[in-house]
């Protein structure tokens, strides 16, 4: 409430056009809040608050904006201008901006930078999409081992307004090999005669360049850090990552997930900025792939016509041993796919993984048949024979269900794929065609069909 309110009166000052109130308001206010209210705007509207901000603020506000708005500030400003955000945003804001830009926008963008602000950025272009490398910052405060407390302290005052973070300083040798670290609190509780090489941490935890965000994800939660180093094959330190591009790592997976697990191709673009084309053109692969799949349990179907001619009370439990088989089949998928996702389970787990699911598919399989059993026989009428047939069934569909279920994820996971492509949709083509099967061979061995 209190921020809505926030915005409001904002939003009053600016329509009032009271600009020096207005300034004054926005400088007090967080630069990710002020983001949030520009987000918000017209277009001239947005530019006109842009241009009220103080050039340092707005260079701070400029990288939470949205992308979309962020191409059109640019695109609007003079070449002096465009050069003061891009030499005062962070290397790695910067990279994320022009890798969203036009390739005119880019050039321009690149053509106003400083020559430090150009090399930190090309740095950074050249590493792989998704590794360490790629989401890294170059702005950290590094310090020799010879330097004393006093010294340490006099280059994190020159130097760390331009870094990432100044929490943790990186102790380097002459050829900018890491030696290891030092946190700024150690720093201002020792003797300011001490020497930097006595007093740092020398077991440090360092990333490899080319190394998935994913595992740098992992690598984060596992130790708790706030940063941490990204160096190159000879351990020289090349860039910091800081948890703040984590959280940004995180969502961006776990919305890639969700997507390969509802069959859609992965989109970097927001849902509303995504156009009808596009969106189409990512979901229909793989809707052919999954309608090409499900033919084949029509022609089941269709082998089994006569038999259902004969035997008509079948037809009526089809839905019901897909859709559990399905979701049996999802349930398993879905777990597995997450212990790997998170680095739990390996293919070394296999055996346990079957053992553990034969067991689970059986308790769940006996629980259904049973309930199903009791229905078919004293709510549906239908006989002892038709309520075996079903009953049993179900329990070998579970079973085989939550294998495939289990096993798929983990197969593609081993062949290089992404262990979510196997999920629901997949999954659930793969044991209809399964179900079907057994219901039929279960029926003509029971009813002689």
């Amino acid at each position: 409430m209190e921020e809505r309110q926030e915005l409001e009166a904002l939003e009053e000052l600016l329509q009032t056009k009271q600009y020096t109130r207005l300034r004054q308001y926005l400088s007090e206010m967080n630069d990710a809040d002020i983001a949030t209210f520009m987000d918000e705007l017209e277009e001239e509207e947005m530019l006109k608050v842009f241009r009220i901000l103080p050039k340092d603020l707005a260079a701070d506000v400029f990288s939470y904006l949205e992308v979309d708005n962020q191409q059109m500030i640019i695109t609007s400003m003079t070449d002096k201008e465009a050069a003061h955000i891009i030499n005062n945003l962070m290397a790695d804001d910067a990279v994320d901006l022009l890798e969203e830009m036009p390739a005119n926008v880019v050039k321009r963008l690149l053509k106003n930078a400083t020559p430090e602000v150009r090399r930190d950025i090309n740095q950074l272009l050249r590493y792989p999409e998704d590794s360490a490398g790629s989401i890294m910052t170059v702005e950290y405060v590094d310090l020799k081992e010879s330097l004393t407390v006093n010294q340490a302290i006099e280059r994190i005052r020159k130097v760390g307004v331009d870094s990432e973070t100044i929490n943790i300083c990186y102790v380097l040798d002459a050829q900018r090999k890491l030696l290891g670290t030092v946190a700024l609190r150690y720093l201002l509780l020792s003797d300011g005669d001490e020497i930097i090489g006595d007093i740092m941490h020398e077991n440090v935890i360092a990333i490899q360049t080319l190394t998935d965000q994913e595992e740098v994800a992992r690598q984060f939660k596992k130790y708790d850090f706030t940063a941490m180093p990204v160096v190159d094959n000879e351990y020289k330190l090349v860039g910091i990552i800081t948890v703040d591009d984590i959280v940004d790592i995180i969502e961006e997976e776990t919305t890639e997930d969700m997507e390969k697990m509802a069959a859609i191709v992965p989109s970097d673009k927001p849902y509303m900025r995504t156009g009808a084309w596009e969106t189409y053109k990512k979901r229909i692969p793989w809707l052919l792939l999954l309608m090409l799949l499900s033919t084949f349990t029509g022609a089941i179907l269709a082998s089994f016509e006569e038999a259902l001619s004969v035997y008509a009370a079948l037809l009526a439990f089809i839905p019901v041993l897909m859709n559990t088989g399905g979701n049996a089949g999802g349930q398993a998928s879905v777990t597995v796919i997450r212990g790997l996702s998170l680095g739990e389970i390996t293919y070394r787990d296999v055996p346990g993984i079957i053992w553990k699911e034969i067991r689970v598919s059986l308790i769940c399989g006996l629980t259904l048949a049973v309930a199903a059993f009791a229905k078919i026989m004293w709510i549906d009428g239908l006989g002892l024979m038709v309520a075996s047939v079903v009953s049993l069934t179900l329990v070998v569909t579970v079973i085989l269900a939550m294998q495939v279920g289990c096993l798929l994820p983990v197969l593609a996971k081993r062949l290089g794929f992404d262990p979510a492509v196997m999920a629901n949709p997949f999954i659930t083509s793969i044991v209809d065609a399964l179900s079907l099967v057994v219901y039929f061979k279960i029926a003509a061995g029971i009813l002689g069909l």
